[in-house]
């Protein structure tokens, strides 16, 4: 396969010998990767190359990883991001997820697992339905929304909404299940598979961001809302419901 076919990532990290390492062993596992320093390399390199993850240091000079990664989602970038934290605790992880990363591990990492997140960013980026999926059809609306299964898109009266690959597969979810509570293990058993850790935390952070996007400052809108000591609930509304 051409390099060219490679899934690719664009790590951004600067430690030279942590840099080096990872290329070399993502690369001999398949990998496509572009290794650079800093943050006007990323600017440039986004400008120019389509990426399918970037990996992304948090201890980046200047204001950082964690508020680089909070200005790329604001800017509607939605590649999957996986953020390499300088301690690996609950507390930066949920500071990663809210900040926009899809996922987060520290940097004393073991790359066997790296390469497993990667691959399971890229599966929950490519999955899409066939035809149908549990009664939602791959156009479907509520409200002002509408989603196309297909081609992993919500837009808003025709304006599109940035999604990254997380918060899709989330709302994919909540689609497949409305007017149904789900639990948060139910939620965590579908997203398995696609680098989500294991926390009841790490999901209401996900669902948080989702709920953000979708409510845009009307909390009135409620079309995901917490059920206490369950989860969370899908409420479509307007005029198309859901299907």
């Amino acid at each position: 396969m051409s390099a060219a076919a490679l899934p690719s990532v664009l790590l951004v990290d600067n430690d030279t010998g942590m840099r080096a390492m990872l290329r070399r062993y993502l690369g001999e596992r398949g990998l496509n990767v572009q290794a650079i320093a800093n943050v006007l390399q990323l600017e440039r390199q986004l400008t120019r190359t389509p990426y399918d993850i970037l990996l992304l240091d948090q201890d980046l000079p200047g204001d950082g990883g964690l508020a680089l990664c909070r200005r790329l989602r604001a800017d509607g970038l939605t590649l999957p991001i996986i953020m390499l934290n300088t301690r690996d605790d609950a507390a930066d992880r949920i500071i990663g997820l809210e900040m926009g990363a899809d996922d987060c591990m520290g940097r004393a990492l073991q790359p066997r697992e790296l390469v497993a997140r990667i691959n399971a960013l890229l599966r929950r980026r490519q999955m899409v339905p066939v035809s149908h999926l549990g009664g939602v059809n791959d156009n479907c609306c509520f409200g002002p929304f509408r989603v196309s299964l297909s081609r992993m898109e919500l837009s808003r009266d025709g304006e599109i909404v940035p999604l990254t690959a997380t918060e899709f597969q989330l709302l994919r979810i909540f689609l497949s299940h409305p007017r149904r509570p789900l639990s948060r293990d139910q939620l965590l058993d579908r997203l398995k598979g696609a680098g989500t850790e294991a926390s009841d935390r790490c999901i209401d952070v996900q669902v948080s961001r989702l709920r953000r996007k979708l409510e845009r400052g009307d909390r009135l809108q409620g079309y995901l809302r917490t059920v206490w000591g369950v989860g969370y609930l899908f409420m479509p509304d307007g005029p198309c419901g859901v299907g």
